[in-house]
């Protein structure tokens, strides 16, 4: 017998794959065709913005949560928090990894190459990079106490690789698109125009939101087994 939470997660993961279904279909048979102009440059790629963006925003979500939960394990030494890090940076290194895919192949139908040295593209590296140092310190630190607490304080300093990120177009020249606010240098976002582009993009926000939420927990799930399983070999030591 399922337990009521394990229902709940269950029935999460359905409504995260029905939103994920929903919010592609959109993407592909909602939206109206792009004509003139940059179209013709971008022909189908510019459906990537759809994914791209929410998977972007979710990356920052789960750093924020790395952020906070490191906070509150310097404060309370509750190693739940440690576990709500740990398990966010997992997830958010996923994200991090398909921001910099996604944005990579739109690189390529618009500049013609999948990479060059741009502020957005540079800093998106950064950030994963960031993230991926953070488990290297957790993996090079045997004592619980002294990883987690050390974890702590990296997660907290290097979530300022996250505003650098997101402010990276608009601090430095950049020929990344600016979908939102101003640039230093003049530039400005150029929005979104017409009702099925902006539910689209809400339905996609939904959707990896949801994403990020159900794997967010399955990972809490697995690492408190592993803390009961470490915590049991330890009694019988």
């Amino acid at each position: 017998m399922l337990s009521s939470e394990s229902k709940k997660v269950n029935l999460l993961a359905v409504l995260t794959t029905i939103a994920i279904i929903v919010a592609t279909g959109m993407i592909f048979f909602y939206l109206p065709q792009m004509t003139g102009g940059s179209s013709e440059v971008l022909g189908e790629s510019f459906k990537i913005f759809y994914i791209h963006l929410p998977i972007a925003f979710t990356s920052y979500l789960a750093f924020f949560i790395v952020f906070v939960a490191g906070i509150m394990y310097l404060r309370s030494s509750n190693k739940k928090w440690d576990i709500l890090a740990r398990s966010s940076a997992e997830v958010g290194i996923g994200f991090a990894f398909l921001v910099i895919a996604t944005g990579s192949i739109w690189a390529k139908a618009v500049w013609g190459w999948y990479w060059i040295w741009e502020p957005r593209l540079t800093t998106s590296l950064v950030l994963l990079l960031v993230y991926l140092a953070y488990f290297m310190v957790r993996q090079s630190i045997d004592e619980p106490e002294t990883r987690a607490r050390l974890s702590s304080i990296f997660g907290i300093v290097g979530f300022a690789a996250v505003p650098l990120s997101f402010l990276s177009v608009r601090l430095w020249r950049s020929v990344h698109p600016l979908m939102f606010g101003e640039s230093i240098y003049g530039g400005s976002g150029g929005g979104l125009e017409g009702p099925s582009l902006i539910l689209t993009l809400l339905v996609n926000f939904i959707a990896f939101f949801m994403l990020f939420a159900t794997l967010f927990v399955y990972k809490i799930q697995n690492e408190e087994l592993k803390e009961q399983v470490n915590d049991l070999k330890q009694s019988m030591e």
